[in-house]
């Protein structure tokens, strides 16, 4: 769930680790899969495939689950998944883009447009949000791996767009089809990033209360719920205040 950088904090306090944890992973399976089976399933010969590896080992996926993703790709299953995207509005007018991998686009479709509608949201048309957000390169480090200069400048040299540093980490940006470079180039100076991935990310906010927030994520976590739903993004901003108040709910 994209939209604020405290956000994995809650999850964590909220106590939903382990459910989401194995969701991810599955998540994550199935878009190793797609890679491989889409192109090369050698991730030194498939951009996408190194991408999608590359953040399954950012969130401490286990090495046997990767493997045995990508000899799905081999073994031929995959080939049905199609990805869409939908996009809609949240309670309080929050704009909400879903990425979706699926094999009965009708189902995934239908199970959507219901969650929205029972979650206080409303699913529109392509492109009926989209131009609320960038397509862009995100790769993410830890505060512990340097200063904001140090990051800075290895952002730079790499050829990143901008770098946004905190006591939480560091987030890199980069142009959407710069990302396998620049991510290359960070990890030859900082190593190992604590994820990379190409995210949709937002040109404007809706800043959001206590009660906003809270509409919000019932809607955000019933869609990330659902097993063909890859990754959602919103465009939410909310207080220090406000988010320390929901985590504490």
């Amino acid at each position: 769930m994209a939209g604020h950088s405290k956000w994995a904090n809650i999850q964590h306090r909220k106590g939903r680790q382990d459910k989401l944890r194995a969701k991810l992973f599955s998540k994550l399976s199935k878009e190793i899969t797609i890679a491989a089976k889409m192109g090369d399933p050698d991730p030194d010969k498939n951009p996408r495939l190194r991408l999608a590896v590359k953040e399954a080992k950012g969130q401490s996926m286990p090495k046997d689950n990767i493997e045995r993703a990508i000899k799905k790709s081999v073994a031929g299953e995959g080939d049905d998944y199609e990805e869409i995207r939908y996009e809609g509005y949240g309670p309080n007018g929050v704009a909400v883009i879903v990425e979706a991998m699926t094999d009965n686009r009708n189902r995934t479709a239908s199970t959507v447009r219901s969650t929205f509608t029972k979650n206080g949201g409303n699913l529109g048309e392509t492109g009926s949000v989209g131009f609320m957000f960038e397509r862009k390169g995100e790769i993410l480090y830890p505060a512990s791996v340097g200063d904001a200069d140090t990051v800075m400048m290895a952002a730079i040299e790499a050829g990143a767009e901008d770098v946004e540093s905190s006591e939480d980490g560091h987030v890199v940006y980069c142009a959407d089809t710069d990302l396998n470079e620049v991510s290359n180039g960070m990890e030859a100076e900082l190593g190992e990033s604590d994820s990379t991935k190409l995210i949709w990310k937002p040109t404007t906010t809706t800043e959001l209360d206590l009660d906003g927030l809270q509409g919000l994520m019932k809607l955000v976590d019933a869609l990330e719920d659902d097993d063909d739903v890859q990754r959602v993004t919103t465009n939410f901003e909310a207080s220090d205040e406000v988010m320390e108040q929901f985590g504490e709910g």
